[in-house]
């Protein structure tokens, strides 16, 4: 009897380990919406660059001339150690106070926006980011998670922010962020119609979790590495006054800051494509 119950124990024991090992299975799948989630580096993006001299050069003198213009420099990351910073579901309160301290520490960002209640809320700050050389991109209108979303309520969580970003800009988006990062192939499929690639993370400070800036910084400085995309959200009130750290933190580590365009340069993400 006793062989029989620590059988048993050892059955249950197994069981349980597996069902742990299939839930996060589980939860990764959903992250990504479909069973594979075939995304693309930054440096394969470079790599696989084939820009002639006079489109290069041609690139660069716009680039040049946008970053004059926003007072940021450019640089070449094929041999240069960047890294990016991006910056969900804004503009806040906190935003102004963020792009302060972007502008004083001559820092580009990548920001994808939010539209209700964030880019019909707070106009003039989306006109600065673009005024100031920051890229600004997509994060839907309503935060709706896309891959729960029939196809026609996500060409309008994707379009409504484009052409509100656009209206106040000129230019329109062409990068979004999917909310929470999942994404399947319709999400693909409509990106690719409205000429938008998605770019995920690889790096999160999980500043969602907590207001403490010390532990955001902690988390970000670990988790970084060349060619990182490190997400913050500029509407918790832990993460601005974490920034300032992990910037000074990162360039004595060498780095230099970019946005994710120029992470990519001289190439370009493609519309309907992932990137991390």
């Amino acid at each position: 009897m006793l062989s029989l119950t620590r059988k048993m124990t050892k059955t249950g024991t197994r069981l349980r380990v597996l069902a742990t090992f299939a839930a996060a299975a589980s939860v990764t799948l959903a992250l990504s919406g479909c069973t594979k989630l075939e995304t693309h580096s930054p440096s394969s993006v470079r790599n696989a660059a084939d820009t002639s001299a006079a489109e290069a050069d041609a690139a660069a003198a716009t680039n040049g001339a946008q970053a004059r213009a926003g007072g940021l420099g450019t640089v070449d990351c094929a041999h240069a150690k960047c890294i990016a910073l991006t910056f969900d579901a804004g503009p806040s309160d906190n935003s102004a106070r963020l792009l302060d301290i972007l502008k004083e520490k001559q820092v580009p960002a990548t920001f994808f926006l939010l539209g209700k209640r964030h880019i019909d809320t707070y106009p003039e700050l989306v006109r600065r980011m673009s005024d100031e050389g920051h890229e600004v991109a997509s994060h839907t209108w309503t935060h709706k998670i896309l891959t729960d979303a029939e196809p026609d309520e996500i060409r309008e969580e994707l379009e409504r922010p484009n052409k509100e970003i656009e209206r106040l800009t000129g230019k329109r988006p062409t990068l979004m962020r999917p909310p929470q990062g999942r994404t399947d192939d319709t999400v693909h499929d409509i990106c690719r119609e409205l000429g938008l690639a998605e770019v995920l993370w690889s790096v999160t400070a999980k500043d969602y979790k907590t207001n403490d800036s010390d532990l955001i910084t902690e988390r970000a400085l670990d988790q970084s590495s060349r060619d990182g995309i490190i997400l913050l959200h500029d509407i918790y009130d832990g993460t601005v006054p974490a920034v300032p750290g992990i910037i000074d933190a990162l360039k004595k580590r060498g780095y230099v800051f970019v946005t994710v365009p120029q992470l990519m340069a001289p190439g370009k993400a493609e519309p309907g494509k992932v990137y991390r």
